[in-house]
This record gives C-alpha cells, structure tokens and sequence, in this order.
C-alpha cells in the first residue's frame, strides 16, 4: 500500500504576490516543517494574512513557487484554514461540525462518534445544542477550529485565532491549539498577541513591509533578536 501524500515541507521560494500595481509580499523564502507551530508576527499590513493564503494554497504566486511535500499541485485535503472572522451556519454546533465531516468525506455512521470527540477537543461537549451564532466569540473561535479539524489535516492555518478575546478565551483558544500540536498537526499562525507567540511558537518570522525580517527560534527572537525591526518590535515600538 502505497504512503499518504504528505505536504509538508511546504517550501517558499522567493515567493511574491503582486496585485495591480500593489506588492502584497515580495522575496519570501521559507520553510514550514512539521513540529511546534510557525507563528507570524508583525505589524497591520505586513502580509500576515497573504503569506497564509499563499501557503494554504489560496493564492497563486506572482513570480516565484510554492511546494507541499515537493509538489507544485495545490489541491490539497490534508491542509486546513481558519480565518480571523469564521463564519457560523445556521445549525447547532453539533449540525456545525457534522455538516464538516460530511463534506469530508466522512461516513455518515460515523459522524455521530467524530462530532462528539470534536466538541470533547475544543472544549463544547456542554453546547453542542445551543445555535452556533448564539456562541461567544471565543466558542465560535473553538468551533471554528473543530469544523476545520473535521478534515484531519497535516497542516492547520490560524489567522488571527484569538483577536478580541479576553484572557480566559483566549486561553481557551490556546489550549486547543497546544492540543492539536500534541496530535502531530503542522499549526501556521499569525498573531499580533506577542504574549500568545512566546506561548505558543518554535520558531517566529516577523514580516514588514511585505518582506521577511527576521525568521528564528522563539527563544532568541524575544532574547536575541538579530535585526533592529524585530528590536524594535519586540520592545513594543511601532514599525512604520
């Protein structure tokens, strides 16, 4: 029997995205390996987002490429996207979830068992009736992350996955993501919570500009750092 495709590495290769006249990113070279989550950090407008986007396979490249397991073919069911404002159904988070799985593929004998352990992993066991959009923002954030793990995917983006949260959700959040690291899933995240990417990261790339300034270990970028823009940007200073 032949061995699952795998995406990862997902490999960029001086990768740029450019709209109209607009360079969204320019130059980005880097590589995702499966591990502790990649956390992007950086200013409004750096290209957070579009680097995600570009890496899940969303958006073409303007020049240069993007490999997932050495293929070029972005079709992909083993990667995996939640954006900073999901969008919930008109269901319970149960129908939610279940609505997921079926689009995954998933018997339909066994979607009772999976939604069931979704909601255990992210926290919901106690809401799978209650509508989804009657949710808090911070458990529509975990069921946003359950619906997207419905998939099994090798490779988990999170744009944003604690924005307006308070401390107590937003802890909830992280929990989650700590335990699908734990289960071998690649988390790509970007975050302006410094205080989440020192919980959370490996390894920090700090964007500008749409370029990369820095890409390192998250102990030496917060004790260490090499450039004078993740300095500045690791002592709260504005980057401009």
């Amino acid at each position: 029997m032949r061995a699952p495709l795998s995406d990862l590495p997902i490999v960029l290769e001086d990768a740029a995205v450019v709209v109209g006249s607009l360079t969204i990113l320019n130059d980005i070279a880097l590589t995702f390996l499966a591990g502790a989550p990649s956390v992007l950090v950086g200013p409004n407008g750096g290209g957070k987002t579009t680097l995600l986007r570009l890496a899940m396979g969303l958006v073409a490249p303007s020049r240069g490429r993007v490999t997932w397991g050495g293929r070029i073919d972005a079709a992909s069911t083993r990667r995996a996207i939640v954006f900073q404002r999901p969008v919930m159904l008109r269901r319970s988070a149960t129908g939610n979830i279940h609505y997921a799985l079926r689009a995954a593929g998933v018997a339909r004998r066994e979607c009772a068992s999976r939604t069931a352990e979704l909601l255990t992993l992210v926290g919901l066991s106690a809401l799978g009736d209650r509508p989804a959009r009657k949710l808090s923002g911070g458990e529509q954030q975990r069921l946003a992350l359950a619906r997207a793990l419905a998939k099994e995917p090798q490779v988990l983006f999170l744009d944003e996955p604690t924005a307006s949260l308070d401390p107590a959700a937003s802890k909830a959040v992280e929990d989650v993501i700590r335990a699908v690291t734990a289960r071998g899933i690649k988390v790509v995240m970007a975050t302006h919570d410094l205080g989440s990417a020192r919980r959370l990261a490996g390894d920090i790339v700090l964007l500008h500009r749409g370029r990369i300034v820095e890409t390192t270990n998250v102990k030496t970028f917060f004790t260490n750092p090499a450039t004078r823009e993740a300095r500045s940007f690791v002592a709260g200073e504005l980057l401009i």
